[in-house]
């Protein structure tokens, strides 16, 4: 069980993590070569962090725990990394990664909450924010001291939806809601510049009555730095981590291609990048 006590998180343990993470995500795909795996390679230093840095309380052997912190991953398709944190955290035997997207198997390209440890359907982008608001609504009438972390990509926030989401937050200083965006600067259809341009991003949640912390979505250390922050006690409204990052990080063929979103890579390639 965590508790979500991250006072004495060893930063090196999480860095090493978060590289047997990139590796397993690789190793996945191999196997499962339909998976999103540009997008599954951005996020991972913050689904390690918030995994194994203590800012998550869950129970792998209780899922319904009324004390845990809900986690809705907004963004199903890029969060294929996650079955590797999840297996090693006991939540479900680690045998099952070897069947990933295979029949019978409970992994799919797309998480869905078969899977232990996923809270919500992930499959139509725009809808985590909005879910995520009506948890934090709850929780805080029930004077609950749970969290709600939601994570988005940056493309998912062209979807008006989460702006609907955004604002109600913010009316309704839902200090308990923690939304991280996966910042890569790259959608299905390219950079997300071209498609419809959101930068600067931080002044738009600020308007709307956010915090905004932004920080190198790859550096463990900052990740883990902004997120303490984010979860300060005597922030009284909700708070936003904005994780810069690198889609298809650590694979040189991916970080160039602006449609690397929809690109897979060959077995012989995902073996030179794990050194086989």
């Amino acid at each position: 069980m965590n508790n979500g006590n991250n006072t004495t998180a060893d930063i090196e343990l999480i860095k090493n993590k978060a590289r047997w993470v990139w590796r397993q995500t690789l190793m996945i795909h191999g196997r499962a070569p339909e998976t999103r795996i540009a997008s599954s390679l951005s996020p991972i230093e913050v689904l390690t962090v918030l995994f194994y840095g203590g800012f998550l309380r869950f129970d792998p052997a209780n899922l319904s725990w009324e004390k845990r912190d809900r986690f809705i991953v907004s963004k199903g398709h890029g969060a294929i990394s996650l079955y590797a944190i999840l297996s090693d955290l006991g939540f479900f035997s680690s045998k099952e990664l070897d069947s990933v997207c295979k029949t019978g198997s409970f992994l799919g390209g797309i998480p869905d909450p078969i899977v232990p440890g996923f809270e919500t359907v992930n499959g139509s982008l725009g809808h985590g924010p909005g879910v995520g608001c009506g948890m934090a609504l709850g929780l805080k009438r029930k004077q609950s001291d749970n969290r709600v972390f939601v994570v988005t990509g940056d493309g998912e926030l062209h979807e008006g939806a989460v702006w609907e989401a955004i604002m109600f937050a913010g009316h309704h200083k839902l200090n308990n809601m923690i939304m991280i965006v996966d910042n890569n600067t790259k959608c299905m259809l390219g950079e997300t510049e071209n498609v419809i341009n959101l930068f600067p991003l931080a002044p738009k949640f600020e308007s709307f009555g956010w915090f905004v912390k932004e920080v190198p979505g790859h550096d463990v250390a900052a990740v883990f730095a902004g997120l303490e922050e984010c979860c300060g006690s005597s922030i009284m409204r909700p708070r936003v981590l904005i994780a810069n990052t690198i889609k298809g990080h650590g694979v040189p063929s991916l970080e160039n291609d602006p449609i690397c979103h929809v690109k897979s890579l060959g077995q012989n390639e995902i073996n030179k990048l794990l050194g086989e």
